[in-house]
């Protein structure tokens, strides 16, 4: 192995952040130079972006007054450095999701203007006002545990700096918790609402300006799939970097091991900013093509940076293949989301048939959809959970190698994120040419663009559910370790196994599931709550304000902002304080081993899940959209009203309760963490 200093990796870490960020501003400040179109487009693309940020503003006044205490008790039960290293993560986290929002609210009506030109332009806007987002969200992410561990970094007690950083994962986690549950809330209570009395009752287009909840829909769009796969990315590129960090501290006690992954996520970034320039439209106007040749690109230059650093650091290419396996992972849950919810194969077909007999079957065939792919998705994470373990060598390193292998997974976050991004971006769009009634040739092109958008973002979510999954599973070993260091350092002989005979641990199973199904039943619950405001509020303006729906009178679009914006910011709290305080209760009145069977039901039941609930969602989505383009019967047939039905029943399901599982899961797992200390004396 070569002699490094070590202690210059963490500002490369600060480097390689530093030019994400600074890539993100040049395309930030080239996307605000492109025209914003006509004065009625404009227009409307500023009444999304006040209502967006109106919602973001009073949603962080919210998560603030939690955090704060938070960090208090962090600062109390444990250290200051843990609380200020969980308000780094969780402003960062914050600040990832309002950016990248910010710039994708401006680009809407950039999007529409540049979709005169054709598509080739058009994906071209778009695309890079999507990754301003991803951008951020590598960069921050790198930035805070590059920055906290230099700031707290002891050579002679390493164990310190490397638990300071579990309070940045913290921070990340929690705020991507409420960010992933309030934005959720207010973009599908919008959408059902919208869609209930405007598609269905009134028989007006989606996005048309007749329907008062028509902007509504679009700020939610921004909120939830923008900003809040954002903070969900970021603290689950933070979680498992710094998840991956532990693991090579606990099990080797070595440097190398322990900055190896901020190595990768510096390496990540530069093929990441490279693969954005080959994203571009070929002859065959492969929209789709042309964004995974971006992904591949950034994928296969990350494998080749990867294995000169491997071996440069750590004397072998053992954990190079680690590597490899986490990106084929990646791959491979990418199209198999892909396959479940894009309208090209089998099972959204089967969906748009089945609408033929009515709203039943619709539901009946998309929950079956749903569960069948849950299962493939999963069997590619125990393979690859397996594959990198035996490649490591099994043991100590075969463990450190499964971390590898979900940083690896990561190391395309910014170009995934980029392409969720994509997605609002191009619906908002779409809903402005509408709105704003531009030329039917527009509509055309930015139809084009929305309908890959719905895509990328079921695959998005896919990657996000996949990479929760291996960082989980990182968290767990994490875990174990710290429990066995904890009573070491106490002078205990204490063997912490976790067996299924033991009661304590069998307890812990059913309340981890527990967890994930009162979770997911609180938030789509909000939304049927919420949606009822919705379209209670609807159906008055359709009543009460004549003119509407001849055009002649302008609906109270403000009116349907403030009742999602109240009603997400009131039903986001229980939900998102489940997790942490049934981890807390556990660990502290059951002990460390009910607190681990805790984290495996958690893990077990949170993946099928959140896989569950996001493919089903999508391929009611696309199985809609596929019948709105001619199939059986066209718009506005009983085929099609029975799809609108099923598209209704998934929204919550993919942009709620599904994509917030994924911190679930993280939040879960850090917190238990965190409590180590304290919990593991505990026993029967």
């Amino acid at each position: 192995m070569l002699v490094m200093d070590y202690s210059m990796i963490p500002w490369i870490g600060i480097g390689a952040a530093g030019l994400a960020i600074l890539f993100a501003a040049y395309l930030t400040s080239w996307i605000l130079s492109r025209p914003a179109g006509t004065e009625r487009m404009q227009a409307i693309s500023k009444a999304v972006q006040e209502g967006a940020m109106a919602y973001m503003a009073r949603q962080y006044k919210t998560i603030t007054v939690v955090g704060v205490i938070v960090a208090v008790a962090l600062a109390l039960a444990l250290d200051w450095q843990t609380a200020v290293a969980f308000v780094v993560g969780a402003f960062f986290s914050g600040l990832c999701g309002f950016i990248g929002m910010s710039v994708s609210t401006r680009g809407n009506t950039r999007v529409a203007e540049a979709a005169k030109q054709g598509l080739a332009y058009g994906l071209n806007v778009s695309f890079k006002a999507g990754t301003v987002t991803g951008m951020m969200c590598v960069g921050l992410a790198l930035l805070g545990v590059s920055g906290i561990f230099l700031a707290f970094y002891d050579p002679h007690d390493l164990s310190h700096t490397v638990h300071v950083l579990v309070g940045l994962g913290f921070g990340g986690s929690l705020i991507a918790l409420f960010a992933r549950i309030g934005g959720g809330i207010f973009t599908k209570s919008a959408d059902v609402g919208a869609d209930l009395v405007g598609k269905v009752e009134a028989g007006i287009p989606e996005d048309d300006p007749r329907n008062p909840a028509t902007i509504a829909d679009n700020v939610g769009d921004n909120v939830g799939d923008c900003a809040g796969m954002a903070a969900d990315l970021f603290e689950t590129y933070a979680v498992t970097a710094v998840g991956a960090m532990l693991l090579g501290y606990l099990i080797f006690g070595g440097a190398e091991y322990v900055l190896y992954p901020v190595m990768l996520g510096a390496v990540a970034i530069i093929a990441s900013i490279i693969g954005v320039f080959f994203v571009r439209l070929g002859k065959d106007n492969n929209i789709m093509g042309a964004l995974y040749r971006g992904v591949w690109v950034s994928a296969i230059l990350a494998l080749i940076g990867f294995y000169p650093v491997t071996t440069w650091m750590l004397g072998s290419a053992t954990m190079f293949y680690a590597a490899v396996v986490g990106v084929v992972a990646t791959v491979l849950i990418m199209y198999i989301t892909d396959y479940y919810t894009s309208s090209h194969f089998r099972p959204v077909k089967s969906i748009a048939h089945a609408s033929q007999s009515g709203h039943g079957t619709n539901i009946i065939t998309g929950l079956s959809v749903g569960m069948e792919s849950a299962v493939p998705p999963t069997m590619v994470i125990v393979a690859g959970i397996l594959a990198a373990y035996y490649v490591g060598g099994g043991g100590d390193y075969g463990v450190y190698a499964i971390g590898i292998a979900s940083m690896a997974m990561l190391s395309m976050t910014g170009m995934i994120v980029a392409l969720d991004s994509y997605g609002p971006v191009t619906d908002n769009a779409g809903g402005i040419a509408e709105m704003a009634e531009l030329p039917p040739e527009v509509r055309n092109v930015t139809d084009a663009l929305d309908a890959v958008g719905n895509t990328t973002k079921a695959v998005t979510k896919g990657y996000a559910i996949g990479s929760a999954a291996l960082a989980a599973i990182v968290l767990f070993a994490d875990y174990t370790n710290a429990l066995k260091e904890a009573a070491e350092k106490a002078g205990a002989v204490v063997e912490y196994a976790f067996r299924l005979n033991d009661p304590l641990v069998l307890a812990g199973l059913f309340i981890g599931g527990a967890i994930v199904f009162m979770f997911s039943s609180l938030a789509n619950g909000a939304v049927g709550r919420a949606a009822y405001s919705v379209v209670e509020e609807v159906r008055r303006q359709f009543r009460e304000i004549p003119g509407i729906m001849e055009g002649t009178a302008k609906p109270e679009y403000g009116r349907c902002v403030d009742i999602v914006t109240k009603r997400a910011l009131k039903e986001m709290v229980v939900p998102g304080l489940i997790p942490v305080v049934t981890t807390l209760l556990v660990g502290f009145l059951l002990g460390p081993l009910a607190l681990g069977g805790v984290l495996i039901g958690v893990i077990v039941v949170g993946i099928y899940m959140a896989c569950f609930q996001n493919n089903s969602g999508g391929a009611w989505d696309n199985a809609k959209k596929w019948i709105e383009e001619g199939m059986y019967g066209g718009k506005g047939s009983e085929t099609h009203k029975a799809a609108v039905t099923g598209d209704t029943v998934g929204d919550p399901l993919k942009d709620t309760a599904g994509p917030a599982v994924n911190p679930v899961i993280k939040v879960v797992n850090v917190v238990a963490l965190l409590i180590v200390p304290l919990v593991f004396h505990i026993v029967r």
